[in-house]
């Protein structure tokens, strides 16, 4: 064996003797009992591998869009900071199949390993690394069925001549926000009264605004014809 590959294998295994690891558990919120499980087995799991741990995640939510401490966790990989990530299932992770890929995708783009106990998912190894592969391949079959799925419901809405699409539930105020605007009362006042958000306040007015002053143009246009 050469020196330079002694070199790379000395290394390799001083990585993997001393891997930083991030242990993440997450819980619904009526399921709390489970924490000290998941945490308990990831904990023996990792002294197993002979990994240091590094960090410590506990995340309590059901079904939350935004997961603060896995956001944190994967900020902490991004600062190269933990060299895996170890779940307890692939669901306490991923929020949908799309989700999971994307992080998994962007984990292993930054050389951050993820392993899932329940699923015997290690993206620690070669082998592992070609499964989170093919479940990506799934994730475009997915992506590609959503898509065809909502491409025929609008052809068949408008062949049926049915409304199609998300229900302009803010445009209905349109009339009441500009009487309210040109009497004087600020967008705040507005989208209180109305319970809508100011932004969309802001851009009905600013609509309207800009469709005033192209009929005053297209006036203007007229009268000199």
């Amino acid at each position: 064996m050469s020196s330079s590959t002694t070199v790379i294998l000395e290394r390799f295994l001083a990585r993997a003797i001393s891997l930083r690891v991030g242990l993440y558990a997450r819980i619904s919120t009526h399921d709390q009992q489970t924490l000290p499980a998941q945490l308990s087995a990831l904990r023996t799991y990792a002294k197993r591998r002979g990994w240091r741990i590094a960090m410590e995640v506990k995340e309590v939510g059901s079904g939350a869009k935004r997961r603060p401490q896995r956001e944190a966790m994967m900020d902490a990989a991004r600062r190269r900071e933990i060299d895996a990530i170890l779940v307890w299932r692939l669901d306490r992770w991923g929020r949908s199949l799309l989700d999971l890929i994307g992080s998994l995708q962007e984990l292993g783009a930054l050389n951050v390993g993820f392993v899932s106990l329940s699923e015997a998912l290690d993206m620690t190894t070669p082998s592992g690394r070609a499964l989170a592969g093919m479940l990506a391949v799934f994730a475009e079959f997915e992506r590609d069925i959503l898509r065809d799925r909502v491409k025929a419901g609008i052809a068949e809405a408008r062949k049926a001549g049915r409304p199609h699409g998300r229900p302009p539930t803010v445009q209905q105020h349109q009339p009441q926000i500009s009487a309210l605007f040109a009497q004087g009362i600020s967008k705040r006042e507005i989208a209180t009264r109305l319970n809508i958000s100011r932004t969309s306040v802001r851009r009905i007015i600013e609509t309207a605004v800009r469709l005033h002053a192209r009929r005053r143009v297209s006036s203007a246009k007229r009268a000199r014809a």
